[in-house]
Parts: C-alpha cells; sequence; structure tokens
C-alpha cells in the first residue's frame, strides 16, 4: 500500500438536475474550478447508462467487464474520488449501489449514467503536492490510481 498525506481544502454542495450525465458533469466541475484531487459523495435518482459489476472472470488479467444497464429510475448513493488523468484533466472514479422496487444492483458508474429528477453531491478538495494521477495499467488496461515511488508505503500490511 503507498499513501500521501493531504489537507482538506473547499467543500462543494452541488445539486445536480434532470439528465446530467456522471461522472460528466461532475468532471467538468471540478476542472471548471481547478479541483485536483476530492472525494465525492452523491444520492439521487439516476436512469440510463451502465454500471460495470466487476470481471466476468476474477484471475483475467485484463477484465471483461459485467455491464448492468440503468433502463428506469432508481435511488442511488454512491462515493467516489477525483484524481487527475496523464493529461491532467479530473477524471472521477464512483462507484455506488441502485435501487428500485424492493431490487438493486452495484457497481462503478460509467459514462453516460444520467440523473433522474435530482441528484445531491459533496465534493471535499483534497490539498496535496504529491503527484497522485490516473494512469494507463498496461496489465489490466484501466486508468489506475497511481501513487509514485519514493512515497511512504505502509508500516503495516505490505511490503
Amino acid at each position: 500500500m503507498r499513501a500521501v498525506e493531504g489537507t482538506i481544502g473547499r467543500v462543494f454542495i452541488l445539486r445536480l438536475e434532470q439528465d446530467d450525465s456522471l461522472p460528466g458533469c461532475i468532471e467538468a466541475f471540478a476542472a471548471d474550478r481547478g479541483i485536483r484531487l476530492a472525494q465525492v459523495l452523491f444520492h439521487g435518482g439516476i436512469y440510463g447508462g451502465n454500471l460495470v459489476a466487476g470481471p466476468r472472470e476474477t484471475d483475467a488479467p485484463k477484465p471483461d467487464p459485467i455491464v448492468l444497464p440503468v433502463g428506469q429510475a432508481h435511488e442511488s448513493s454512491a462515493v467516489g474520488f477525483i484524481a487527475p488523468g496523464e493529461d491532467g484533466a479530473p477524471i472521477l472514479h464512483m462507484h455506488g449501489s441502485l435501487g428500485r422496487s424492493g431490487q438493486t444492483m452495484s457497481g462503478c458508474f460509467q459514462r453516460g449514467v444520467t440523473v433522474w429528477l435530482v441528484g445531491e453531491a459533496v465534493i471535499t478538495e483534497i490539498l496535496s503536492e504529491a503527484p497522485v494521477a490516473r494512469v494507463l495499467d498496461a496489465v489490466s488496461g484501466l486508468k489506475l490510481l497511481c501513487i509514485p515511488d519514493g512515497y511512504p508505503r505502509s508500516s503495516r500490511g505490505g511490503p
């Protein structure tokens, strides 16, 4: 495990409206406000788009995603983290759970998940000089959070 330290910066409260697209509208807001690193909490209604609910094969080096379409309005709660991509633009990685009529599903919010009626988000900016970024992992093909060598590793439970 690797870790960097930061402090809390600004806190933003957002009301997302009908047909706002996740994670795009939050990434655009972060870019507009110069938010580099942040935690995001979201709850509200969503419909449309897809969730990714894990790889088909746990041992596959390059995941073949299980895609769950979201076709009807669902109640949802999600949490995510914003970090810059290799080009410096903010990328939101967000996972959440959705419910409708007693049925639930969980997964990673993919582009095109849209707000139904209203969504609420809290963005808590994290101030840190550490060069944290989302970098394309050659093995998995995913943009993973990267903390470069030279930053402290955890003193417990790992190398």
